[in-house]
């Protein structure tokens, strides 16, 4: 494996890692519950996507090939974690979930 290679499956390593924990300090750090829906929705989804993709590199570097099933397993995260973070937050907003005292505007009610 090339030095290049071991820099670059390195860096998207510790990027993903930095986005994963950026996102699990906002989960148990935002006030309510529609700011903690955004710490696993949108850096951990990047975090977790980036160290998907490091193992692509890895493997592919090492003669293994592309993995098919991490690049599948990377689609289908990308695509399903917006889409439930979008029927979470419709969930919450139907059974009245409280925001924080100082949220400006309620879209629900128009």
């Amino acid at each position: 494996m090339s030095l290049v290679a071991e820099y670059l499956i390195s860096a998207l390593l510790l990027l993903g890692g930095a986005f994963t924990l950026i996102g699990a300090i906002g989960l148990a750090r935002l006030p309510d519950f529609f700011t903690r829906l955004h710490g696993p929705t949108k850096a951990t989804t990047v975090g977790v996507g980036a160290i998907m993709l490091s193992s692509v590199f890895y493997f592919s570097a090492n003669g293994a090939g592309i993995g098919i099933s991490e690049i599948l397993i990377t689609v289908f995260l990308l695509m399903t974690a917006p889409v439930s973070a979008n029927i979470l937050a419709k969930a919450a907003m139907h059974i009245g979930v409280k925001t924080m005292e100082n949220t400006e505007g309620n879209p629900w009610d128009q």
